[in-house]
């Protein structure tokens, strides 16, 4: 009986959308040499992450192991499976593998963070092979709402593995690769499949997905029909819709301009891997205000109603010289990520109030999923004929219902969410231990971990407000002067109708007139005390137990 086992455990994207982290193992147990497929981020929002600018996945277990990591395999360019590289790749330091288009936009990462490019390697898609110590990993072309995105086939001495990515069943994606049934037949006959590690998305999705190309005349068409000024959004990666909006626009007879340095980054970089070798000419802001409204068209970033993008900067007056107008139209070409649906409809109703027409994806006429249906998902899994079933990229709902349709179906299907590590050796998948996982946060340019408190303390100062004290003490540990409070996040006035800050230092004040020389010589009997002292007042003048930081100053003898 073999001593080797075959692992898989995800450390992100699994029971949750985006932070995609998987990590794949094979050998003695404990000893498995690694491979890891992405390197992703997901968004944080002010209710559970205020200031974070990024979320990632804790990989302190991974970063112990790192000699034991034989590569880092990234399927394609969306944030959710890229946007860690810069960050966490300094941890781990190991060489990374991506197609061309994608290796691009990683290697900027790297570039922005002065890391060095060469550690990512272009490689060529199927049938070239990567060799990663018992890994053969080859890149399997697969359409998606991003250009060049791969399917990952991981054969190892256990077994054949086929990790999906983010895929759509799409034959005509306008830009990139489309779906070939033919190769993933060859695929399947090759050799058994033994795990099939897949998107679950859009299982709940009951009709098959549509192409990419069926949006060109319903967008050329609403385009034509327009009088003023038009803007469109979508996300900046969906190179493919940016062609098609572009493509709407000249036919319309208007100038088309690019707002937005990440949209303007995807297009360059879709011409340098020469993906988007027909892009339509665009003009650059400056020469936008020259032309008549009319005759203009805008492509924004912003679709998900980020604060920072031109469609949020539109949406609040001018941006860049431009300012919406009533009768110009503003189309949202993009499906809101759950989440973010306060956002974009607040940018919405900012335009509505201007008088622009704003037009949203209306069910689907002006925008298509990138993630395959609840039908295509079924094709794969008959196509691919998999002994194992593992659901990925999707909430535990989401899981849930991909492991009971593969059940259905007579594969032997897991839930495995965040941290389960997995022992995929035998004929059904079995857990072998649970890791401990979390969460890191990207805030300002430092790199903190969930639980450090930093977070915890922010939510609290915004939910409870916040009180410094400060006392100066002299040499016979009495009090010089009174107590002096700044007061931040809180009403001016308290229930008594007294300024809140003068409540404080008069009862502070009076505090250290009357309490014992035991609590005034020592530093930390104090700090509680006057703790306790302003929670006390605030609670009973507005009801809150603030957050309180004491600064205790003595002068010393001499």
């Amino acid at each position: 009986m073999s001593t080797n086992r075959l692992i898989y455990l995800p450390l992100g994207g699994a029971g949750e959308i985006g932070m995609n982290t998987y990590v794949y193992g094979y050998g003695p147990a404990d000893k498995e040499r690694l491979i890891v497929v992405d390197l992703g981020v997901t968004f944080p929002d002010m209710d559970s992450s205020p200031g974070v600018d990024l979320i990632m996945a804790d990989i302190a277990w991974l970063e112990a192991r790192r000699d034991r990591i034989d590569g880092i395999f990234i399927t394609h360019g969306h944030e959710d499976h890229i946007g860690a590289l810069g960050h966490l790749w300094p941890k781990l330091k190991r060489p990374v593998f991506a197609r061309k288009f994608t290796g691009l936009l990683g290697k900027l990462k790297m570039d922005e963070y002065g890391l060095p490019a060469d550690a990512l390697t272009i490689v060529a898609a199927r049938p070239h092979v990567v060799e990663a110590g018992p890994f053969k990993v080859q890149f399997v072309p697969i359409s998606h709402s991003i250009p060049e995105c791969s399917m990952l086939i991981i054969d190892t001495p256990a077994g054949r593995i086929v990790h999906t990515g983010d895929f759509k069943l799409d034959a005509t994606p306008v830009v990139g690769e489309g779906w070939d049934e033919a190769a993933m037949r060859a695929i399947a006959a090759e050799m058994p499949v033994k795990v099939l590690a897949c998107d679950s998305t859009n299982v709940f999705s009951t009709h098959a997905g549509r192409s990419e190309s069926t949006l060109r005349d319903p967008i050329r068409d609403l385009v034509k029909g327009r009088r003023g000024m038009v803007v469109a959004t979508t996300f900046a990666s969906n190179i493919a819709r940016l062609k098609t909006l572009a493509d709407a626009g000249i036919a319309a007879d208007r100038s088309v301009c690019l707002l937005g340095r990440a949209m303007k980054k995807m297009v360059t970089a879709g011409t340098e891997a020469g993906i988007l070798p027909d892009f339509p000419r665009t003009i650059s802001p400056e020469e936008a205000l020259e032309v008549p409204r009319g005759n203009l068209m805008l492509i924004v970033t912003g679709s998900q109603g980020e604060r920072r993008a031109a469609s949020a900067q539109l949406a609040r007056g001018k941006y860049l010289g431009f300012e919406l107008k009533e009768n110009d139209m503003f189309l949202f070409s993009s499906k809101t990520i759950p989440g973010n649906e306060r956002d974009v409809l607040k940018i919405m109703n900012a335009l509505s109030e201007m008088g622009v027409d704003v037009q949203d994806d209306a069910g689907g006429l002006y925008h298509v999923s990138g993630h395959a249906n609840r039908p295509d998902l079924e094709t794969v899994h008959q196509i691919l004929k998999p002994a194992i079933l593992i659901p990925m990229h999707g909430e535990h709902r989401h899981l849930r219902e991909h492991a009971r349709l593969g059940k259905a179906a007579g594969i032997a299907a897991e839930i495995v969410v965040n941290g389960m590590m997995m022992d995929l050796s035998g004929n059904r998948p079995q857990v072998a231990e649970y890791i401990e996982t979390g969460r890191t946060y990207l805030d300002g340019t430092v790199l903190i971990g969930a639980m450090d408190g930093v977070i915890r303390d922010r939510i609290r100062m915004a939910l409870n407000g916040h009180v410094m004290v400060t006392v100066i003490m002299d040499e016979d540990d009495a009090a010089m002067g009174d107590a002096w409070v700044e007061v931040m996040g809180l009403p001016e006035q308290g229930k008594s109708g007294a300024a809140l800050a003068d409540t404080l230092e008069r009862e502070l004040t009076a505090f250290l007139n009357t309490a014992g020389a035991k609590v005034l010589r020592d530093d930390d009997k104090l700090d509680e005390a006057l703790r306790r002292v302003v929670r006390q007042i605030t609670v009973e003048e507005i009801g809150k137990k603030v957050e309180v930081t004491v600064v205790v100053s003595r002068l010393s003898e001499g």
